[in-house]
């Protein structure tokens, strides 16, 4: 749980126990962990701005949001330098304490939207970010970047274990191959 003071922690104190008022408001939140793990997050020290809509309920206040921020990183293909915008939204209802267990509810005069914010953002970031859909990645025997040079084609090497297969090809036509033994091998 966060304190008062956390940029997550807003006031409701004029929301609270007032069942039908709502009052609406932009707010930037500097980001004061990293959110994300992977290769890509948004960095400690980026911003999010959030639309926030809090509505005061019998049960509680809903808050519902949208949030915008930016998340860098590094393309899961070429590891070039990427920076995607991030954009999600939730809505959560903190509930008023009482001797029920709920997972969010109105602490003192305001609610914490770290857990709800820290989760939206880190479950949108892509597991495999690439710089573009058509990235071509890396060439496996040099290890430049494909895209840099379009007109090249990439290397291939043959491994020596499959060599001995080099020399075969299928064949273009249906007819039955001949048996080693000299007798044709047909369906019946």
């Amino acid at each position: 749980m966060t304190t008062k003071n956390s940029p997550y922690a807003i006031n409701v104190y004029d929301l609270i126990r007032h069942p039908g008022a709502m009052r609406e408001q932009r707010i930037s939140i500097p980001v004061t962990e990293k959110l994300g793990e992977g290769l890509i997050s948004v960095p400690e020290g980026e911003t999010i701005d959030l639309d926030l809509r809090l509505e005061s309920m019998h049960e509680g206040i809903l808050a519902t949001a949208d949030a915008v921020t930016t998340a860098t990183g590094v393309c899961g293909r070429c590891l070039t330098d990427i920076e995607q915008s991030v954009q999600v939204d939730f809505q959560e209802l903190f509930a008023y304490p009482s001797d029920e267990a709920f997972d969010y509810e109105v602490h003192d005069d305001h609610v914490d939207l770290e857990p709800l914010i820290r989760d939206a953002v880190v479950l949108s970031l892509p597991f495999q970010p690439v710089c573009r859909p058509d990235c071509p990645g890396l060439d496996p025997e040099t290890g430049e970047r494909l895209a840099d040079e379009p007109d090249r084609e990439p290397t291939q090497t043959i491994d020596p274990r499959w060599s001995a297969l080099a020399g075969f090809q299928a064949s273009d036509t249906d007819e039955p191959r001949p048996n080693p033994r000299g007798t044709n091998t047909e369906k019946r």
